[in-house]
């Protein structure tokens, strides 16, 4: 089993920035953010693959987020910048543990899940 607890997040106006931050309690394989705004499906942000040497991006973002992690805090980061109230949701991060393969950005690849954080961005 593996925790993930996730820290950041919060309130911020249009055009701010945010970090957020997911510690993983043991090892990981690839990781990923997604989020999930009222009324709408849960979207795939970003992926890292453990070396942290392949990272994915949903087209939308063009640019604006940024994964990361530190393998020796088994931890993942999401670097988000020039927010826009469409950003307001709460953002997930997953983990995968073992290669059950799956597409990146399929939200089923992943056994384990952090508790959601909100953020919130003002206009």
């Amino acid at each position: 089993q593996v925790q993930l607890v996730q820290s950041g997040g919060g309130l911020v106006q249009a055009g701010g920035s945010l970090t957020l931050s997911c510690a993983a309690s043991g090892r990981t394989l690839g990781m990923a953010w997604f989020r999930h705004a009222p009324g709408r499906q849960r979207q795939f942000l970003a992926f890292t693959s453990r070396s942290g040497g392949n990272s994915y991006y949903a087209d939308f973002l063009k640019g604006r987020f940024t994964i990361s992690r530190d393998n020796s805090k088994n931890t993942v980061y999401l670097q988000m910048n020039s927010l826009e109230p469409e950003d307001t949701a709460v953002y997930y991060c997953a983990a995968e543990v073992s290669n059950n393969g799956g597409a990146y950005y399929n939200d089923r690849r992943y056994s384990y899940w952090g508790h959601g954080t909100q953020v919130t961005v003002s206009s």
